[in-house]
């Protein structure tokens, strides 16, 4: 890549202050060909937007044998083996396609991430995702330690691989615990808990997520908690942004449902000050989603926020934050609880779950408490039904225990709204410009992988 580079961090920033907001899907091709012409369709999309490239599952749990093996046989990967491609054919996949107006970030989910890392600035990247308790507790049996410790080495990894111009950048997955059902202010603590990690093991460039739950209203001030609360932790001199995900639980199954919950994410990124959109797809709940679909999907988020008005409001005393709220005490108790253990994350995350301070609800993993609980309330909000030893609150309201009946009209609840009603021209659904869809070359016969 011999193009003038910028940061992942940068891009977005320049971005926010032109008024876009960046989208970006989530897209691995084991096949290097077809993994160049997905990032060739996200660039020429009619969006703001940066690149992805997703790793295979062999990959993600450590598994390069298997990886070798896939490639060696010609088999179908789920996503892009980046650590046994050689990294020529890598910086070859990304040549002429990565420069200032178009980044590209690594997407992996691996509790133990150091050979990415490794291929990944060998290729020439600097950006990645993840996290020591957002790509652990949800996702396998790696004990927390160890992807802590793991995640400490990556981290100092990719600060020590700095080239001109660059600023490596890790995102944390914190915000999307488990995806849904688990309310506003353990997301938001997690998430701010995780960049301050990056940040003590040298990273200088972060983004805090939010994954779009179930009710507007609370999804706007858990993302402005964000906001606020990682202006109040992080160092000096740590850039950052918010990355939003459009709803990760139990999706529409109709093309209108889905679109209107795509479209809804949008608005909500642009009303509360993210600027990063992660988007999804018609054909989230059938199937993995084409290329085709995937830049369908980025360009109607990108005209929904385009047509969604002004940016919110800098936050501060006459902001709209003036008044904190319920998900920003509640974030703020939890992660002021976690600092006070230890002033190394590293000691203090594993000590917070081991003494029940933090607990995801309906989690499996044996170093999770497992006795927290959420539900969604009769007006759609995110509330907790058991907080274990977590030091808030459960809601008083909440007088009977979760039932299996209860838990899946929970699970449901976003899919009944959106897919219930139809189609509704006063929704004001954006659509990309047919002009610009007709021209591009024909999709990858191959899938994408989520």
């Amino acid at each position: 890549m011999t193009a003038r580079h910028v940061s992942f961090g940068a891009f977005v920033a320049a971005a926010a202050d032109a008024g876009r907001l960046v989208v970006q899907p989530r897209m691995g091709f084991g096949d290097p060909r077809l993994m160049r012409a997905g990032l060739e369709r996200t660039r020429a999309a009619t969006a703001t937007t940066a690149g992805t490239l997703t790793v295979d599952s062999y990959t993600r749990v450590g598994d390069l044998a298997a990886a070798r093996a896939a490639v060696a046989d010609g088999a179908r990967l789920n996503g892009y083996p980046i650590a046994t491609h050689p990294a020529a054919v890598t910086r070859a996949l990304l040549a002429g396609l990565v420069d200032e107006g178009f980044p590209v970030q690594v997407r992996h989910g691996s509790a133990r991430p150091e050979a990415i890392v490794r291929a990944l600035t060998a290729a020439g990247l600097d950006a990645t995702e993840g996290g020591p308790v957002s790509y652990c507790l949800p996702y396998g049996r790696t004990p927390l330690r160890r992807s802590v410790a793991a995640w400490a080495r990556a981290c100092e990894l990719l600060a020590g691989a700095v080239r001109p111009g660059a600023v490596p950048h890790v995102e944390s997955f914190g915000g999307c615990l488990l995806g849904q059902l688990c309310p506003p202010g353990l997301l938001v603590a997690l998430s701010v808990l995780e960049c301050l990690f990056f940040a003590q093991h040298g990273i200088r460039s972060v983004s805090l997520s939010y994954a779009q739950q179930t009710h507007p209203g609370q999804d706007e001030e858990a993302v402005r908690a964000l906001r606020r609360l990682a202006a109040e932790f992080l160092p000096a001199g740590v850039d950052h942004h918010v990355v939003l995900y459009t709803y990760m639980g139990v999706y529409p199954r109709t093309p209108h449902g889905a679109t209107r919950l795509l479209e809804a994410s949008a608005r909500l990124a642009v009303r509360s000050g993210a600027g990063r959109l992660i988007v999804k797809t018609t054909a989230e709940a059938h199937r993995i989603p084409t290329v085709e679909e995937n830049v369908r999907a980025l360009e109607t988020a990108a005209a929904a926020a385009a047509l969604a008005g002004p940016p919110a409001a800098p936050d501060g005393p006459d902001g709209p934050d003036a008044d904190g709220g319920e998900v920003l005490a509640e974030a703020r108790t939890l992660i002021e609880t976690v600092l006070d253990l230890d002033d190394d994350l590293s000691r203090a995350l594993p000590a917070a779950f081991a003494r029940g301070l933090l607990d995801v609800p309906f989690c499996l993993h044996p170093d999770n408490p497992g006795r927290s609980r959420g539900l969604v309330d009769p007006t759609g909000r995110l509330r907790w039904a058991a907080t274990g030893g977590m030091p808030i609150g459960a809601d008083a309201t909440t007088a009977a225990p979760l039932t299996a009946d209860g838990l899946l009209a929970a699970l449901h609840h976003v899919v009944r709204r959106y897919d219930s009603a139809p189609p509704n021209p006063e929704d004001g659904h954006a659509r990309p410009p047919a002009a610009r869809l007709t021209v591009r070359p024909p999709a990858p016969t191959s899938t994408t992988v989520t």
